[in-house]
Parts: C-alpha cells; sequence; structure tokens
C-alpha cells in the first residue's frame, strides 16, 4: 500500500494553511475576505460542495440577513484536511468539517485552535465505497490487491479502514492513494483506480459506471460513525460569541426548512451545486439530518456542561485512528471534550 502518513508538524501545516487559505479565499469567496472600512466586523465561513443545511443557509443569505453588521465570506474546500490547514492560520472563524479529521485537529501536544458546535449531518449513502464494474469485485474482501482512491484525512478515509477492517483487511493490503473529490473522478475515469470511497457529488458520478460495495450508512450501524459537524474559532468564542448564537439559528432554521419546504430546499441545494432540481433531491434523501432539538440532545451534541453521546464518537474515532497509525496518540475523552462549545445551544434551538 502507499504508506499513509502520521500527522505532519504543525510548523509544516501552518505554512501549508496560509497558502491553502489564500488561494481559497482568492478563488472562492464573495469578497477578499478582510474588514471593510467603517469598522463592519467580517465572518469567514468555511464550506463544501455537499447537499445540507450549509448551502440553504448561504443561499438564503441567513446569516448576511441576522447580521448585516458583519461581511459574510463563504469559502470553499474540497475536505476536511484543508480545513483544518486553514484553523491553524487562523483564515477561518467558522467551518464544516467531518468527525474524523475533528478527532485528529484535536490530537496531539497542539490542538487547533477550534471547538465543535454544531451537527450538519450524520453520514448515510452519502459517502459510500463503489468498485469498477470491469473488477469483477462484489464485496470489501475482493478488493485485496487493488487500488483505491480517497481524501486521505477524511470521514471517507476513516470509513474505509473501519469497512476495510470489518472486512477481514489489513490497509496493507490494498493501495491507498490520497486524491480530492474531483481527481478521484479523473482518476476513474482514466482507470488509474479500482475504487473509491468518496462522498456526493462525485459518488453518483461513480455509481453510474461501478457497483456500491457498502456505505457511511453501513460502517456506522457497525459501530464506526461519521458525522459532519460545525466547528469555531476559539478566537471567534472569545472575541464575538454573539455571532455564534446568531449562527446556530440560522443553521437550526436551515435544518427545519429541509422537512418543511422540501422543494425549496431541493432548489437551494440545486442553484449551490449547478445540478439539477431531481439530482439535487436524490442527494439529499441520501444524508440523514437531525432535527434542531435532536443536534442539542443527549443523543448527540448536548447541552453546556453536558456533552453528549458526539463526545464518545469523536473519541472512539481518535482511538481508532491512533490504532491505524493515522496519528500518533489518541486524543482522551477530557481532551475532546474540552473541544466542545456548547454555550448557548440550548437557546440556539428553542
Amino acid at each position: 500500500m502507499t504508506r499513509l502518513p502520521h500527522s505532519p508538524s504543525r510548523r509544516l501545516l501552518l505554512a501549508g494553511a496560509l497558502a491553502a487559505a489564500s488561494a481559497a479565499v482568492t478563488g472562492c469567496s464573495s469578497d477578499t475576505g478582510t474588514s471593510p472600512s467603517g469598522g463592519a466586523k467580517r465572518l469567514r465561513i468555511g464550506y463544501f460542495a455537499f447537499p445540507s443545511g450549509d448551502l440553504l443557509v448561504k443561499n438564503k443569505r441567513l446569516l448576511e440577513k441576522a447580521l448585516p453588521d458583519h461581511t459574510i465570506t463563504w469559502i470553499k474546500f474540497d475536505s476536511g484536511a484543508g480545513v483544518n490547514q486553514a484553523f491553524l492560520g487562523r483564515s477561518l472563524d467558522i467551518a464544516a468539517l467531518g468527525s474524523s479529521p475533528f478527532a485528529r485537529g484535536v490530537s496531539g501536544s497542539s490542538p487547533i485552535p477550534y471547538k465543535v458546535a454544531w451537527i450538519l449531518d450524520v453520514a448515510g449513502e452519502n459517502e459510500a465505497l463503489v468498485v469498477r464494474k470491469d473488477t469483477g469485485v462484489s464485496d470489501v474482501a475482493g478488493l485485496k490487491g487493488r487500488t483505491i482512491g480517497t481524501p486521505f484525512a477524511s470521514t471517507s478515509h476513516y470509513s474505509l479502514l473501519a469497512a476495510l477492517e470489518i472486512a477481514g483487511l489489513e490497509p496493507a493490503d490494498v493501495k491507498l492513494v490520497d486524491l480530492q473529490p474531483q481527481a478521484v473522478l479523473a482518476a476513474w475515469q482514466r482507470g488509474d483506480i479500482d475504487a473509491a470511497y468518496v462522498w456526493l457529488p462525485t459518488l453518483d458520478e461513480l455509481r453510474r459506471t461501478g457497483t456500491q460495495l457498502t456505505s457511511s450508512k453501513e460502517t456506522g450501524g457497525a459501530g464506526r460513525p461519521t458525522l459532519d459537524l460545525a466547528v469555531v474559532s476559539d478566537d471567534l468564542i472569545a472575541e464575538d460569541p454573539g455571532v455564534i448564537d446568531a449562527w446556530r439559528k440560522a443553521e437550526a432554521e436551515a435544518l427545519r426548512l429541509l422537512t418543511s419546504d422540501p422543494e425549496g430546499s431541493v432548489e437551494a441545494v440545486a442553484a449551490e451545486l449547478g445540478i439539477s432540481t431531481a439530482d439535487a433531491g436524490a442527494q439529499l434523501k441520501q444524508g440523514v439530518f437531525l432535527s434542531p432539538e435532536q443536534v442539542a440532545s443527549a443523543d448527540w451534541l448536548g447541552t453546556d456542561g453536558r456533552p453528549g453521546k458526539l463526545l464518545t464518537y469523536v473519541t472512539d474515532t481518535g482511538r481508532f485512528l491512533a490504532e491505524q497509525r493515522q496519528i500518533d496518540v489518541a486524543p482522551s475523552e477530557d481532551v475532546v471534550r474540552k473541544a466542545f462549545y456548547l454555550k448557548g445551544l440550548s437557546r440556539a434551538v428553542a
């Protein structure tokens, strides 16, 4: 296999962060990301082109309406590794982030200065392992000796490792290749990889010519759940906590709209992803979206002073990553607990 690297030093990550964040802001944001004249405040939000409430908040300008005195900058990322680097470079205030890269981020002696503050969705059929039909492979065990692409340090990477373990395979039994979603699709089309574990919308492209072997819904049911979280920077918590309350309320409204206005939600997601409403509707159905009340329940994120089951999920994820030699040391439950920001959560979902 391609040996999966240990986490690089914080200094190296910081250097990469500055370059990555600069490129992201220049290429993907709605403005320069700098505070305009007149003292208006800036809020930089990292997001993924992935069906979720985030896209509704962005499309419907819910935050712009709630925070008229702030300049909102939306910055698109391809994976959690880039988000982690950007937070190291202090280039983000809020961002979507998978549970696996979050577990990585809070591990080690110098954890990334952010805290989890929301749950966007629970991974279901929207992340999956697909194999090329011409390989003749019909189950995960049949991937032995094959080349598999996935974005390293992502929830898909974590779920792939879990799927291999469940099937009785070691990572060394396959060749793992670090590819971002668009690169996965290109490698698939060239025939460079035999299989891939990735998320929507790239996943649907692979399904057209491939066979799905397993999904994050299945690996989650086997005890390895993954989630799309949202994190906030320590600087934002210290300097402008009221913004976090407004942002949570916007995210809560988006989750409610997914249920109360499915047609409008589909149209918003289609517009943000540049796909048809039929495709957007099909993709939304593959995710597991909690209600705002569920987000703040003991089963998931919890409330101030009483973290929910997410604490266990992230701790277990860190332990598994350490066992797989993806990180040097697993973060303890106490370390993970300190990386939760739950103040004001109950008010936001009321």
